[in-house]
C-alpha cells in the first residue's frame, strides 16, 4: 500500500468550479446563515442539558459556557478563513481535504456523521419531553409506555427488582411503565414514538427544499430569541442573591464536570458551513454568520445560567426541564407553560438544523467517491440530497425512540472537538505553506513564537504548583497528552513563527477533551475503527481524486 496516497489532497481552484456548477439553489443570506447557526445552537442545550450542568458546577457554570465560547471562537474563526477560501458544501470534511489529505478528511467526515446524528438523537429524545409535557397543560396524557426508551426502563425494573429498598422514585416509576407496558410474543412494547415522529416530520421538511425548510427556520428562531430574552427579564425579579453564594461550591472540577454538556450547547455553529453552495455571497456570508451566531448565543447562555442559579439553588437543577421547573416553583405555571411550548419551537429548529446538514456532508463525501453514489445524488425537483436526507431520518429517527438521553451526549462531543482541531491545524498548515492568499476573510496574525512558549510556562508552573497534581494526573491522565501537545507546539512556533490564534483552538479544544470521560473516548474509538474501516475497503479506491491522479499519470 503506498502510504502517499492517503494524504492526497485536493487544489481549491477545482473546488472553486464546483462552487460555480452546483445544482443546489444558491438562496440563503447572512440573516438566513445566522439564524441557521443560533437554530442549531439554541435547542435541548438552554432547555435541558443546562439543568444538568448547573447541578455540576453551581453559579459557575456561567464562566463554562463563556470558557467554551472562547474555544468555540477561535475555531468558528479558522471555518471563517476557511469558508471564505472553500465556498463548497461539507464543512470540515471539505477543509480537510485541501490542507491534511485524504485520510484525515475521511476521519473528519466520520467523526461529524457521528456529531450530527447523535446531536439530533438528543434533541429528539428532549423534544420528546417537554412534547409531552406540554399536551399533559392541555389535558391530554400522553401513553407511557410510547414517551421512553426501552432499556433505561428495563434497567430501572431489574433495578427495582434487585434492590427494591434503594431504588430512587424516578427508576421505581420507570419500572413500573415497564411491568404495565403490552407485550408481544413476551416482548414489551416500549419506545419514544414522539420523538420519531418529529424526527420522520423534519426530515420531510428538509427533503422537499431549502428554502422551505429556512424560512420556517426562521420564524421559529424568532419565536425562540423573543421567549428567551422574556424569561431572562422576569427571571431577573426573582433572583436570589443568595442563591450565588458560594459561587463555586463544587470547585473547578464541579464547573469542568459539566463540559459536555455545556460543548454539547454550543455545537452547531459548524453546521451553517454545510449550506455553503446554497449561499448566495458565502466567501462573505458564512465567516459573518459563524460569529454573529457564537456572540447571540453566548450572551444568552450565560444569561440564562445566572438566572436559573440565581432563582433556585443550584442542588435543585438536577431536572431535564429546568427553565419549566424553576418558574413552576415560584407560582408561575403560566410562563411554565409558554417555556414548554417555547421548548417544543426551539427543539424543532435544532432538529431541522441538522437534517439539513448531514445529509449535505454524505453528499460531499459521496460525491468525491468516498461513500456510495446515491448519497450524492440530487433530488431534480426539490434541489436537495434527496436519497441522504432520507437516510438521515433513519439514521436519527430509529435511535432516538430506544437511546437512553445520557448515553448520547456524552458521545457527542469528542468527535466534535476532534473536528474542531483538526480545522485548527489545517489553518497552521496553509498559513505555513502560503496557500491561504486568497481567502477573503484572514485570520489577523499575531506571531505566536514566544507567546505560545510563554504561555506555557506560566500555565505548566501554576499546574506544578498545586498540591495536588499527582492525583490530578492520576485521575486525568489525558491530561499528561495536553500539555506535551502544548510543549511541542511552543517548539514548533520557535521554527515556523505559528499563529496565535489556531494555536490557542487547538489547546483550548484539546483540554476541554481531556474532561471527557473513558467511556465518551472509548465510543468515539469505536466508531473511528469502524470508519477507517469502511474507507479503506471502499472510499479509498474509489476516490475520485485517485483516479484523477492515476489518469494524469498516464
Amino acid at each position: 500500500m503506498n502510504f502517499n496516497s492517503l494524504f492526497r489532497k485536493k487544489n481549491i481552484s477545482d473546488l472553486q468550479d464546483i462552487t460555480q456548477n452546483s445544482q443546489l439553489n444558491k438562496v440563503l443570506s447572512v440573516k438566513d446563515l445566522t439564524f441557521f447557526g443560533i437554530a442549531a445552537i439554541i435547542g435541548a442545550g438552554i432547555f435541558s442539558t443546562i439543568g444538568r450542568a448547573s447541578y455540576e458546577g453551581g453559579p459557575a457554570i456561567s464562566l463554562l459556557f463563556i470558557l467554551v465560547a472562547v474555544a468555540c471562537i477561535f475555531t468558528a474563526l479558522c471555518y471563517a478563513q476557511f469558508a471564505s477560501m472553500i465556498p463548497v458544501s461539507g464543512s470540515a470534511y471539505t477543509y480537510a481535504y485541501v490542507s491534511l489529505g485524504e485520510i484525515f478528511a475521511w476521519t473528519i467526515g466520520w467523526a461529524l456523521i457521528l456529531e450530527y446524528a447523535v446531536s439530533n438523537i438528543v434533541i429528539a429524545i428532549s423534544w420528546s419531553g417537554y412534547f409531552i409535557s406540554m399536551l399533559q397543560g392541555f389535558g391530554i396524557h400522553w401513553p407511557d409506555w410510547l414517551s421512553i426508551d426501552y432499556w433505561n426502563a428495563h434497567r430501572a425494573f431489574i433495578e427495582s427488582q434487585t434492590h427494591p429498598l434503594t431504588v430512587s422514585a424516578n427508576d421505581l416509576k420507570l419500572s413500573q411503565i415497564y411491568q404495565s407496558a403490552p407485550e408481544i410474543s413476551g416482548i414489551k412494547i416500549i419506545f419514544n414514538l414522539p420523538a420519531g415522529l418529529i424526527t420522520l416530520l423534519v426530515t420531510a421538511l428538509a427533503y422537499v427544499g431549502i428554502k422551505e425548510s429556512t424560512r420556517i427556520s426562521n420564524i421559529l428562531v424568532w419565536i425562540k430569541l423573543t421567549v428567551i430574552i422574556g424569561i431572562i427579564f422576569i427571571g431577573v425579579f426573582y433572583i436570589k442573591p443568595e442563591n450565588w453564594s458560594p459561587f463555586l461550591p463544587n470547585g473547578l472540577g464541579g464547573v469542568m464536570g459539566g463540559v459536555a454538556a455545556v460543548f454539547f450547547s454550543f455545537i452547531g455553529f459548524d453546521s451553517i458551513s454545510t449550506t455553503a453552495e446554497e449561499a448566495k455571497n458565502p466567501q462573505k456570508d458564512l465567516p459573518r454568520a459563524m460569529l454573529y451566531c457564537i456572540i447571540i448565543c453566548t450572551v444568552l447562555y450565560a444569561g440564562i445560567a445566572l438566572v436559573l442559579t440565581g432563582m433556585v439553588n443550584y442542588k435543585e437543577l438536577r431536572v431535564d426541564d429546568p427553565l419549566a421547573y424553576v418558574f413552576g416553583k415560584i407560582g408561575m405555571n403560566f410562563i411554565a407553560g409558554i417555556i414548554s411550548v417555547s421548548a417544543v419551537i426551539a427543539m424543532t429548529g435544532a432538529i431541522l438544523v441538522y437534517q439539513i446538514g448531514q445529509p449535505r456532508i454524505w453528499m460531499t463525501m459521496s460525491r468525491d467517491g468516498l461513500l456510495w453514489k446515491p448519497f450524492g445524488k440530487i433530488h431534480k425537483k426539490y434541489h436537495t440530497p434527496g436519497f441522504a436526507t432520507i437516510i438521515a431520518g433513519f439514521f436519527v429517527g430509529i435511535p432516538a425512540m430506544f437511546l437512553d438521553m445520557q448515553i448520547v451526549v456524552d458521545l457527542t462531543s469528542v468527535g466534535t472537538f476532534f473536528a474542531f482541531i483538526l480545522v485548527c491545524s489545517g489553518v497552521l498548515y496553509l498559513d505555513h505553506k502560503k496557500l491561504s492568499k486568497q481567502a477573503k476573510f484572514k485570520l489577523p496574525y499575531i506571531n505566536g513564537k514566544i507567546l505560545i512558549l510563554l504561555f506555557f510556562c506560566i500555565g505548566f508552573t501554576l499546574f506544578l504548583t498545586q498540591t495536588d497534581f499527582h492525583k490530578i494526573l492520576k485521575e486525568k491522565p489525558l491530561l499528561s497528552i495536553f500539555w506535551i501537545v502544548w510543549l511541542g507546539l511552543s517548539i514548533a512556533s520557535l521554527k515556523y513563527k505559528f499563529s496565535l490564534i489556531p494555536i490557542l483552538g487547538i489547546l483550548f479544544n484539546l483540554y476541554l477533551m481531556t474532561e471527557l470521560e473513558w467511556s465518551n473516548w472509548g465510543m468515539f474509538i469505536i466508531w473511528l475503527f469502524l470508519g477507517l474501516s469502511i474507507y479503506f475497503l471502499y472510499g479509498r479506491k474509489n476516490s475520485k481524486l485517485s483516479r484523477l491522479i492515476q489518469t494524469a499519470k498516464k
